[in-house]
């Protein structure tokens, strides 16, 4: 038997959530199980609690999506050299991150480069592949290029803040207060708004008078109106999540106008139709990071017994950077 945390009905991470003893769950043909050794807290964990996100496995079932462990069974057809290999990947639901063990598909894993501790590859896989496919893939970001990220001192902002810089971008960030500002200047933006007490559009529009190039934006609602008043010509709005809970209606007279384009990226999709640029990818993350280029920013670690109040401060929005369980 061992220790996962199981949503029984739909709701609010912190009222949902149970600590269970459970047997180990068994690998099928293509898969293995891996012992987790760290698991990364993500806004999608609230939304699969919620039953808002777009993968809605029926209860019971064990949230957490991005993990670091080691191979510790092997399904049938799964190349034996796997087992032991310290690896970081997606859990497969409805066995999620959150407990002592978890499902992968032997195709979709990734091996830890020596070097890279459990947290910091733990946060390395969901929220960077997320930044690097947003921005290389779907926006074909180049150097010099000017990019927004509406969450600035987020999970994925955070990332996409580092991945930018990385690639040699001007990136502005936007963020709710004075303490993620002070974030995001430290992760390498070169301007910070707080939304908080300045007119948006207007300091974006102050900071790049040639407009914007590429917009990351995390959060939907209202920072998507904003940023298609101030997208520049030919630029790209990157949809990436919905963090304010309103999907906005893109009034596509208005790209048609200003001659934007506005793309969508569900990153978890490329695994199945692009394999290969994942593991390029993941491959560029864990390079950039053992170079120094990005460093993901871990506020907080906490034992897996507090994961309830770890997902309730981050289902709030006050949280920066990435917060990780360890097992």
């Amino acid at each position: 038997m061992s220790r996962a945390w199981k949503v029984r009905e739909y709701g609010e991470p912190h009222s949902v959530l149970r600590l269970e003893q459970t047997p180990h769950p068994i690998p099928g043909p293509g898969q293995v199980r891996v012992r987790v050794a760290a698991a990364s807290c993500n806004f999608a964990d609230v939304l699969l609690c919620r039953g808002e996100y777009q993968q809605k496995p029926s209860p019971p079932f064990t949230p957490g999506l991005e993990v670091c462990g080691r191979v510790d069974e092997l399904g049938a057809g799964v190349d034996t050299q796997l087992l032991t290999k310290r690896i970081v990947g997606q859990a497969l639901l409805p066995h999620g991150g959150f407990a002592d063990y978890t499902l992968m598909n032997a195709a979709d894993i990734h091996p830890v480069p020596h070097g890279i501790d459990d947290a910091t590859a733990a946060t390395l896989h969901l929220t960077y592949l997320t930044a690097w496919l947003g921005l290389h893939r779907r926006a074909e970001m180049t150097a010099g290029d000017v990019v927004v990220v509406t969450a600035g001192a987020g999970g994925v902002g955070s990332a996409a803040v580092q991945i930018a810089r990385a690639g040699g971008a001007t990136v502005i960030a936007i963020v709710s207060d004075p303490d993620k500002a002070a974030t995001a200047t430290a992760l390498g933006a070169d301007v910070v708004i707080d939304r908080s007490h300045v007119d948006v559009v207007e300091a974006v529009k102050a900071a790049a008078p040639n407009g914007v190039d590429i917009v990351f934006d995390s959060v939907g609602g209202r920072a998507y109106d904003q940023a298609t008043k101030y997208i520049g010509f030919e630029g790209r709005i990157i949809v990436v999540g919905f963090a304010s809970g309103t999907i906005p209606k893109p009034r596509l007279n208005h790209a048609f106008v200003k001659n934007y384009t506005i793309a969508g990226l569900h990153w978890s999709l490329y695994t199945e139709r692009c394999p290969e640029l994942v593991r390029t990818a993941q491959r560029d993350i864990f390079d950039m990071a053992a170079n120094r280029l990005i460093d993901p920013l871990i506020t907080s670690r906490v034992d897996i017994g507090d994961l309830p109040r770890a997902l309730r401060e981050l289902a709030s929005g006050t949280t920066r950077g990435k917060t990780v369980v360890t097992v």
